[in-house]
């Protein structure tokens, strides 16, 4: 059975132009932001596999991003156990950039902390979306108030956040993007002339070379996609596990995603019909503060070099010949 076309939203700065981001969005090189400081063989052999397992955004049809938008920095992705996390900090607003990478229309079907981020409905995959042209750029950067305004996305605490404060905060700290790829129809395939019957004074025609002009239908079979399974229990009660597995230090309050300021986003109405009823793909972020992705063991713990210890702590301290006093002048 055929899927109904959705109605979804359209960016309306999506037109002719190649898609750019206000400047004050576009993120700067992570490394910049890196200090320079000398470490041990041990530290740089961590940093060397963090940085292994650290990337800048998800996503196969589509790339996803976080874009930390007071600091025009886009968050690093830190694969840990499974799972991609971004670390977030609290109070900073924040955009969920999608980049479309292929050379036809998708649906993003956005949902945060399991609720969708157009009609603020608890997230299922057929509910309404953002429709990207082919190789086009978006920054969803708050909850859709209307075609004009949203309510920015920030980093909050578990009790300020908006699903906890809609009764809904079972799944707070995860970012998810379904992508669905567009219906396109196949044209039809050129009904073949039947070849006329050989005559002797005739050259006989191949029956089964096809006629000028006409086409074979390509057909294709798209990918199953790679759905997320569903864990037993609830979220928080695993990331509790992971940090007591860990043996790190006692987790601070979860973080979520707040209701902020109305800002200006308009986007105009289209339609699109699904290819199929399932997502193409669908790219799952888990966020929280670096204090807490410390506790669960997805970051290194920051390095703090302490006092050198003293082999002879109780013989004298060799002394060499001090400069003379300053000359008066």
């Amino acid at each position: 059975m055929r899927p109904h076309p959705t109605p979804a939203l359209a960016p309306s700065n999506a037109r002719r132009r190649a898609p750019r981001l206000p400047h004050h969005l576009l993120p700067h090189p992570p490394w910049r932001h890196l200090p320079l400081r000398r470490t041990s063989a041990a530290a740089a052999l961590s940093t060397l596999l963090f940085a292994a397992a650290t990337t800048q955004a998800a996503g196969r049809l589509a790339d996803v991003t976080v874009l930390d938008r007071d600091s025009g920095r886009v968050l690093p992705v830190h694969r840990h156990a499974g799972q991609l996390w971004v670390a977030g900090q609290p109070g900073a607003r924040y955009a969920i950039v999608v980049h479309n990478r292929l050379g036809e229309r998708v649906l993003a079907v956005t949902a945060v902390d399991g609720i969708n981020a157009v009609s603020g409905e608890t997230a299922a995959w057929e509910q309404t979306g953002y429709v990207l042209g082919p190789y086009r750029r978006h920054a969803i950067n708050g909850w859709r108030k209307s075609d004009e305004q949203v309510a920015a996305f920030t980093f909050t605490a578990l009790a300020d956040a908006y699903a906890t404060r809609t009764g809904r905060p079972s799944n707070v700290g995860v970012i998810g993007v379904a992508i669905f790829r567009e219906r396109i129809e196949a044209p039809a395939p050129v009904q073949q002339a039947p070849a006329p019957e050989a005559s002797p004074s005739r050259e006989s025609s191949t029956p089964d070379s096809p006629a000028p002009g006409s086409s074979m239908p390509e057909s294709s079979t798209p990918a199953s996609p790679a759905l997320p399974g569903a864990a037993a229990g609830s979220a928080e009660a695993r990331d509790e596990a992971a940090a007591g597995a860990a043996g790190r230090v006692r987790r601070s309050e979860k973080l979520g995603t707040g209701h902020g300021g109305r800002e200006w986003s308009a986007v105009t109405h289209t339609s699109f019909e699904r290819a199929r009823s399932t997502p193409d793909e669908v790219i799952v972020l888990r966020y929280d503060s670096r204090e807490n992705l410390v506790a669960m063991g997805v970051l290194p713990a920051p390095f703090v070099p302490g006092p050198r210890p003293d082999p002879f702590p109780h013989s004298p301290v060799l002394g060499y010949v001090p400069d003379p006093p300053m000359r008066p002048r």
